[in-house]
């Protein structure tokens, strides 16, 4: 019988291996006679190559390889490429920013790879880096977005005229147009979130063989999904069948975006080896993660909300500016426009809406998806609009809020941005956090910590994110030879929990002991595809995947049984729930068989040379829509107004992701969220020098990640309004907590000090400013 059902608390199945040392990460993979990868890169932010001399580094000892830009040209190598094929608002396609794995004529970032150096030892490789001659003429530079698609500024690519590669538009121009000619009130507020910095605790590592007599690739590396990277690195750099590159992917110690992507490293470490004829592996040092990791956020938006004089919503306009950094990353141009912007009206009701997006490009280090992939930043430009409109207008935060959110009873509900919501009760969740952090009785708690010397504030955002992700997902079932079940996924856990999630859905459906149940991932040969893990879609599209396959199972299952039993199919039932587990059992009798038992003869009997039918199975699910969680954080913060220090003594957070499918995963998810979305919003800045261009902040000694003594105790409350679109009932959970986090934490900062402007990070300098500003 399964020791768990569905909807329980139950403790990750992996930890125990996690946490005594069992994890295999790419850094452990030791493959025979390997040699070392070092990547020499680019210490300038933009210089033309004149020249590059590698004739004294081939020849120290050890040295197998440098490998230039010239040489891939040479091979015939491709670019690594961007995925997203955008049109300007005027019908164009956007600008392109073509990147081989090294560069070749010209550098455009602090950090660009220019030769890679292959070597039987690191120091080798090091020394052997030290003598490439590289001879660099350098060159104007641009770093600052708020200024980089001006005239003048210098050009980083000819065909993105003023450094902007793409001219974006969505929504209803006219409509929201003459809506903001109608309304009573317009309150206007720039944003900017910050670049961050993605810092997961694995670093980027690989490991790639090449075989020379069948001509196929194996890659090790740490990925968010082996078929994403397998297909690039063959269709594009390659240019190779996608059947002769096999990429695997271990244990991942953190993704959060950043490692979805095919990065120059890898494809490096492929072609490396099939020119030395040994294994190659590369591993990022921290420095160099920073310097080559994509990034995150880093956007200016321009927020413009029209009101009717009783403060309700006529219509939002925005115009941001995204940073794009100095090459388009695999998805980067989605993120600031189909990502970001479909989450604009979050939970209000709004007559229309219109988007106008810019993507810029800088002198920087390629910045793409970062947890919430666009969405944490649309939520923090209405979050802040709203409680600036109802500053202006006299209004209570939550009587505005309220009188503007779509009620359940409008589900399903289409928005002026074209979504379909359909589920979700949103006033509900509201009040339900209110309630918890006792909103009322504020103003005592206020006035106790003047008393102190402090001021406290409170600050409230409802949330909304849009799940996003491949169109279909990929699962099969195994009944291994040695009594486990192995179930193959085509997602990617990162550290969320999936064996565990899986596992009790597959016990639930099949009435399978969870410790008799092995989540099998990372392989790009035990599935033809897989979507991998991004945009909060693992468990609403794999768990679909396992539904179905499953459900093959079952109908296997009861063929096996029929033969075994030997009544009629039509005869044979199948109980997941029973008391010894699941059992295919002849209807109206006591003739029955346990499906572990019924597979182990059925492998018997095929190894026995029988014509019979086995329960293993693989099954494709088409995922027909995406899923929207939401709900309401609030945070309580105090200000020290001699130093600008701020605390945050209390953080709630009340959510709808859904039906739970393990509630205690689920607030891990939350709490992890909410930590990044912190660090961003007082902690984390990532700072460019003007001149330079020189990235400032390249270890933790001057990037602030948030520390333990930095997050408060976060309370995280559930309400389930169950998902109408998938058969689970689950919404998206893993990005949940860094989308509502940052407005919440920044309200309640600007509450503090009484309404004083503020951007991200709020850093004790920047708080300590605006309280005297003001």
């Amino acid at each position: 019988m399964p020791k768990f059902g569905l909807s329980q608390s139950v403790r990750r199945v992996e930890d125990p291996r996690l946490l005594l040392g069992a994890g295999r990460y790419t850094d452990d993979i030791a493959l025979p006679g390997a040699a070392v990868g070092l990547v020499l890169r680019s210490p300038h932010a933009h210089a033309a190559i004149k020249g590059m001399d590698t004739a004294a580094a081939k020849a120290m000892p050890g040295v197998r390889a440098v490998i230039t830009g010239a040489d891939l040209v040479a091979m015939g190598i491709g670019e690594v490429p961007c995925a997203i094929p955008l049109k300007n608002r005027d019908g164009t396609p956007r600008a392109e920013t073509p990147r081989l794995p090294l560069a070749t004529d010209r550098v455009r970032h602090v950090g660009d790879p220019v030769a890679f150096i292959v070597a039987d030892t690191l120091q080798q490789a090091r020394d052997a880096a030290e003598a490439v001659a590289v001879e660099y003429e350098e060159l104007p530079s641009v770093t600052d977005l708020a200024t980089a698609h001006e005239p003048g500024q210098p050009q980083i690519w000819e065909g993105a005229p003023n450094n902007i590669c793409f001219d974006w538009e969505a929504g209803d121009k006219a409509k929201t147009d003459a809506l903001f000619a109608e309304a009573a009130h317009v309150t206007r507020l720039t944003v900017v979130n910050n670049r961050v910095v993605v810092a997961s605790m694995e670093g980027r590592a690989c490991a790639a063989e090449y075989d020379a007599a069948s001509g196929r690739y194996t890659l090790y590396a740490g990925t968010q999904g082996s078929w994403l990277v397998k297909n690039l690195l063959a269709s594009s750099v390659l240019k190779v069948e996608p059947e002769k590159v096999r990429v695997v992917t271990p244990d991942v110690g953190g993704g959060f975006g950043m490692k979805l992507y095919l990065y120059a490293e890898y494809a490096l470490c492929a072609i490396a080896a099939k020119l030395v004829g040994r294994p190659v592996k590369w591993r990022a040092e921290r420095t160099e993660a920073f310097l080559s990791d994509t990034h995150g956020r880093d956007n200016i938006t321009l927020g413009e909300l029209a009101l009717d004089k009783e403060g309700r919503f006529l219509a939002l306009r925005t115009r941001n500016h995204a940073n794009m950094g100095a090459y388009l990353s695999t998805f980067a141009p989605f993120i600031p426009t189909g990502a970001g912007t479909k989450v604009l009206a979050s939970v209000y009701d709004f007559g229309a809406i219109h988007a106008h997006v810019l993507g810029v490009l800088t002198n920087t280090v390629p910045v793409d998806a970062y947890r919430g992939a666009g969405r944490p930043e649309s939520n923090y430009l209405v979050e802040r609009l709203i409680d600036q409109a109802a500053r202006e207008m006299g209004l209570d935060r939550i009587e505005i809020r309220r009188r503007n959110m779509v009620t359940a009873a409008k589900m399903p509900y289409v928005t002026a941005i074209g979504q379909r919501y359909d589920s979700g009760d949103f006033p509900r969740l509201m009040d339900a956090a209110l309630a918890k952090i006792d909103w009322a009785g504020f103003p005592a708690r206020r006035a106790e910590a003047a008393k102190r010397g402090k001021k406290r504030g409170i600050g409230l955002a409802y949330y909304l994110e849009a799940t996003g992700g491949a169109p279909t997902e990929n699962a099969k079932v195994v009944f291994a030879e040695d009594g486990m079940v192995d179930v193959f996924v085509g997602t990617q856990s990162t550290g969320q929990g999936h064996e565990t999630a899986y596992a009790m859905l597959t016990s639930h459906e099949l009435g399978i002991p969870l410790e008799k149940i092995r989540v099998k991932q990372g392989d790009s040969d035990s599935l033809p595809s897989g979507g991998g893990t991004g945009g909060a879609r693992s468990l609403y599209s794999e768990g679909q995947a396992i539904l179905v396959t499953t459900a093959s199972v079952i109908e296997k299952g009861k063929q096996a049984a029929a033969e075994v039993l030997e009544a009629a199919v039509a005869d044979i039932e199948f109980d997941p729930r029973g008391a010894e587990g699941g059992r295919f059992a002849v209807a109206g009798t006591d003739r029955a068989i346990g499906i572990l038992e019924l597979a182990a003869r059925q492998r018997a009997r095929v190894a026995a040379g029988e014509d019979t039918t086995l329960l293993d199975a693989f099954e494709v699910a088409k995922i027909d829509a995406h899923t929207f969680p939401n709900g309401c954080h609030v945070a309580e913060v105090e200000v020290d107004p001699e130093t600008g220090v701020v605390t945050i003594p209390r953080y709630i957070v009340v959510d709808d992701v859904g039906h739970a499918l393990n509630p205690l995963i689920v607030r891990g998810q939350v709490h992890g969220g909410v930590a990044q979305g912190i660090g961003q919003a007082v902690l984390e800045k990532t700072a460019y020098d003007r001149e330079s261009g020189q990235l400032l902040s390249a270890s933790f000694m001057d990037y602030a990640l948030p520390r333990a003594d930095d997050l408060p105790d976060i309370e995280v409350d559930l309400i389930e309004v169950p998902c109408e679109t998938n058969p689970l009932g689950v919404k998206g959970a893993g990005e949940a907590g860094a989308v509502g986090s940052p407005p919440a934490v920044v309200n309640a900062i600007i509450d503090a000090l009484g309404g004083a402007a503020l951007d991200m990070p709020a850093t004790p300098e920047t708080v300590w400013k605006a309280l005297h500003a003001a």
